[in-house]
């Protein structure tokens, strides 16, 4: 399930952004896919779909190391694939890689990364809120509103592997990967340490 719901979270990403897209549309669009791919497949496999929130759950104490680097493998495999695709149904267009500046580029990955994870470990790893019928919801629209906030900053990927699909199509360069790679998995981290903190009874 996790190159299912990765390759239909990078697609969407592709269709809508890549031009022709939907415009200022893009991330209603984004948002609905990762939830609607996340209640179909949370029950399978935790419907992960993000390097990042994988390495937080994995230090959240609630993934085995092993499932942690098959994840990663497929999430990023997934992401390629969808690019490719994106690139030949869209007739390998030119493509103008967004034009970022580091510093607030970093801090925007950090900052939106850093509030998935968080709520993804609240409701979709935590006692308090086991069995709730929310999380896709709560984890789409965390997206959502990271894209409509700061996606003029950084692109807002808030995912590794989103991170290389859109270099992959074309809307960052490839120098630039390092931005989502470092703030992106950092963010995972200090989510992941967050919710060790705050639910000492909850590892």
């Amino acid at each position: 399930m996790e190159f299912i719901g990765t390759f239909f979270l990078v697609f969407t990403i592709g269709m809508t952004v890549v031009e022709p897209g939907v415009g200022n549309m893009a991330p209603l669009a984004i948002g609905s896919v990762l939830m609607a791919m996340i209640f179909a497949g949370g029950h399978l496999s935790g419907a992960h779909y993000n390097p990042a929130v994988s390495l937080a759950i994995y230090i959240r104490g609630k993934l085995a190391l092993n499932d942690l680097i098959t994840y990663m493998v497929v999430q990023f495999l997934a992401a390629a694939v969808a690019a490719g695709l994106v690139l030949f149904m869209k007739g390998f267009p030119v493509v103008t890689p967004g034009a970022w500046q580091i510093v607030p580029a970093l801090i925007a990955e950090f900052l939106f990364a850093f509030a998935l994870c968080f709520v993804v470990l609240n409701v979709a790893t935590a006692k308090g809120t086991s069995g709730n019928s929310f999380y896709g919801l709560a984890i789409g629209f965390m997206v959502l509103a990271g894209a409509f906030a700061v996606g003029s900053v950084s692109g807002g990927a808030f995912n590794p592997a989103v991170a290389l699909g859109a270099t992959v199509m074309g809307l960052s360069s490839w120098v630039n990967i390092w931005i989502y790679l470092v703030a992106n998995f950092a963010a995972a981290v200090v989510a992941g340490l967050t919710f060790r903190a705050l639910n000492p009874d909850d590892v």
